[in-house]
């Protein structure tokens, strides 16, 4: 296998894992909480590594997980308050909490492979080349193995809790009277996305995880209202954004996940022009048509 199919199947694998929890972040509108998750785990990462003293410990992403779940209930419990507002309690939240971490980083652990530019960007290019060993034989790269058991523990969540996300999505308060728990399959999601944002750290750091998670989930938004085919085109955008981008970032000598987070802008862009739905296209000749409607009902009267 050539280390360009190892980088694609590594950067599909990444993509469609961050992808699938993304179709509920976006049909929530918990986007930039997401965006909140994605930096502050770098907190728990940090102090998982304080105790442990072992970047390859499991327990940094237990520490990473949990740190998100509890950023999560930051937030809320300062939004609950109605003293801010939700955005303002994001602000305030994940700020303080990722800047923290940065300072700890770079305080405390500049003499071994922990730094900022890692966490924070990523590096498709290097991720075969960091091995998984078993009794001394190579399962394949760490990051494609990792991402590949995140992955399958987000398709199971979706497939076992397919009704109870789709109910509280749409209908918390019914969802509540028939006996399900919203906040219960609330903080399960953001769980996933907090595991989901700490196995992608190797490969797309935390910036550009936000793009992963929401791009080919939001494209899909703007091409259907059925759920169950935007996941199906979730995962399709995220594949094919990331087989493309991958092949545009040798091209140019560019930034893998990089180039993949702009193509998965620009494949979101056209859809949100283009669609035949919800496009910006489409919504101006719909105007434009009730507009005449409007205007003929007007002579009609006068």
């Amino acid at each position: 296998m050539t280390i360009i199919t190892e980088i694609t199947l590594i950067a599909v694998v990444v993509s469609i894992a961050c992808a699938l929890p993304g179709v509920f972040l976006v049909l929530r509108g918990t986007t930039m909480v997401s965006d909140a998750i994605t930096h502050t785990v770098l907190l728990g990462i940090v102090l998982a590594f304080f105790v442990t003293q072992d970047l390859n410990s499991p327990f940094l992403i237990v520490g990473a997980t949990l740190m998100g779940v509890f950023t999560v209930w930051a937030i809320e419990t300062l939004q609950h308050t109605k003293l801010l507002g939700d955005d303002a309690a994001i602000g305030v939240v994940f700020p303080l909490f990722f800047s923290i971490a940065i300072i700890l980083i770079t305080r405390y652990t500049g003499d071994i492979h922990l730094d900022q530019d890692t966490v924070l960007m990523g590096e498709l290019a290097f991720a075969p080349f960091r091995r998984l060993t078993v009794f001394g034989i190579d399962i394949g790269a760490r990051a494609f193995v990792t991402m590949m058991i995140i992955l399958l523990v987000n398709v199971g969540f979706v497939t076992l809790f397919y009704k109870e996300l789709k109910v509280t999505t749409f209908d918390a308060a019914f969802a509540a009277a028939v006996g399900f728990s919203p906040v219960l399959i609330y903080y399960g999601l953001m769980t996933l996305v907090s595991l989901t944002a700490v196995g992608a750290y190797d490969s797309v750091g935390s910036i550009l995880v936000v793009g992963f998670m929401v791009g080919p989930g939001l494209t899909a938004y703007l091409l259907t209202h059925q759920l169950k085919k935007m996941i199906g085109l979730t995962v399709l955008f995220a594949a094919v954004n990331s087989i493309i981008g991958v092949r545009l970032a040798f091209a140019f000598d560019s930034s893998i996940a990089g180039m993949i987070a702009v193509v998965t802008g620009i494949v979101c862009l056209l859809a949100f022009t283009f669609s035949p739905r919800k496009g910006l296209i489409q919504n101006s000749l719909n105007r434009r048509k009730r507009q005449k409607e409007f205007n003929e009902k007007i002579k009609k009267v006068y």
